[in-house]
């Protein structure tokens, strides 16, 4: 803050410097004697050079008064000017006027353009830092309000760029930024909990909550990733257990959506106000999962899909992954496919007459399939050179309902 205002002063200084300086700069030219009396040294010598040509004869007597005259009209215009300026005061006055005129136009547009406002702001957040982390950490007061939460969070923010990196102080900020709704900002900062301590279990269900906020398929499954790490060290994480089974329930994976929302059950006695709306939910997912086992196509194959380890690296930017299966002998036409924008292998995929493209060409057809995977890179199931390809040898899907495909050929 000290250098701010410092830095204010200067500028002010150069600028009083720059108004001010002419005036006196030319004050003190108008006060050097020794000008004027070289001009009129140069006047005598030339009066008495006219003297010396009258004498002589060489000009008349009128031509001789014409140039004096003339001499002195010049004198006496090279010191008018001079004269003008010998009052040492009206140059005080002028630098002084200029001087004020600078100070008020600067006040005048700092007041309408500046962010006082915002800086009145930030230091009142650095004096209450402390307390606004003892009521958002340790419960201390009342709760804090929206203004409150975003004063530590630009507390914060001051305090990681003036002391370095800090985790506790990076975690803190990344949930104050969930509460007020930003939530790339908490990304970020929980990002940079994890790379200086890649086990903090905290920093890890934030993150998870942040990305389950944001909703899209790349930032489920990351975040069902980071809640798996959580499980493996912490099996009874009922918050990870919580977003693990909202994951599964979006998904529509009802036997894990159930498991995790009974393990949530047994946590809760019958006297807690969500114990029934968990039970709810349960029973909405038995009633699924028989609904689902009811409608279960009959014709279907289970594909296991791996990924040869020669060519893991060439798995193009902005990669689909297509399963589909064809008749063996038969139209072209796949009788099943299915397609993943985002994909880890190896990974297990179930194909069925659900996944037709075509009502009278399935599954139900045909005996003697194929199954083929492909890692295309434009997203279109035709063949392009650099994608990636695996098939399995033709078999019988009644006799074999499983089948492995090793993606294992780079097409050139």
């Amino acid at each position: 803050m000290l250098s701010l205002w410092g830095a204010f002063a200067a500028l002010g200084f150069v600028a009083l410097v720059f108004v001010c300086w002419p005036f006196f700069r030319r004050f003190e030219s108008a006060a050097n004697p020794s000008v004027n009396a070289e001009r009129i040294d140069i006047f005598e010598q030339r009066q008495q050079e006219l003297a010396d040509d009258l004498a002589l004869g060489r000009i008349s007597q009128t031509s001789f008064n014409e140039s004096l005259l003339e001499l002195k009209r010049r004198l006496m215009n090279d010191l008018a000017p001079e004269q003008q300026l010998q009052s040492r005061g009206n140059n005080r006055i002028l630098a002084l006027t200029g001087a004020s005129f600078l100070l008020l136009l600067s006040a005048v547009f700092y007041y309408f353009t500046g962010n006082q406002a915002q800086l009145q702001a930030w230091e009142q957040a650095m004096v209450e830092l402390p307390e606004l982390g003892e009521r958002a950490v340790m419960g201390k007061g009342e709760p804090l309000d929206a203004n409150e939460r975003q004063a530590l969070l630009l507390g914060l923010r001051t305090r990681l760029a003036q002391d370095g990196d800090d985790a506790v102080a990076w975690l803190m900020l990344g949930r104050v930024a969930m509460t007020l709704n930003d939530y790339e900002m908490a990304m970020q900062a929980f990002d940079k909990v994890l790379a200086m301590d890649p086990e903090n279990i905290s920093a890890k269900v934030s993150y998870a909550q942040s990305l389950l906020i944001k909703g899209d398929d790349m930032a489920m499954n990351q975040a069902a990733k980071l809640l798996s790490q959580v499980l493996q060290k912490q099996p009874q994480n009922i918050d990870a257990i919580s977003m693990l089974a909202l994951i599964a329930y979006e998904r529509k994976d009802w036997a894990e959506a159930k498991s995790a929302f009974e393990l949530i059950l047994l946590t809760m006695n019958e006297q807690d106000s969500r114990y029934a709306m968990v039970s709810e939910r349960i029973k909405e997912i038995d009633a699924r999962l028989a609904q689902a086992q009811t409608s279960e196509p009959t014709h279907k194959v289970q594909v296991q899909v791996t990924l040869a380890d020669e060519i893991a690296d060439r798995i193009p930017l902005n990669a689909v992954l297509f399963v589909f299966a064809k008749a063996a002998e038969g139209p072209a036409m796949p009788l099943a496919v299915k397609r993943f924008e985002q994909f880890s292998l190896p990974m297990t995929v179930t194909l069925s007459e659900a996944d037709a493209m075509m009502a009278q060409l399935s599954l139900q057809q045909f005996e003697q399939i194929q199954v083929i995977a492909r890692i295309s890179k434009d997203g279109d199931v035709a063949v392009d050179l650099g994608e990636l390809e695996g098939k399995s040898q033709p078999f019988n899907r009644q006799q074999q309902p499983s089948v492995d495909v090793t993606i294992d050929t780079l097409i050139q």
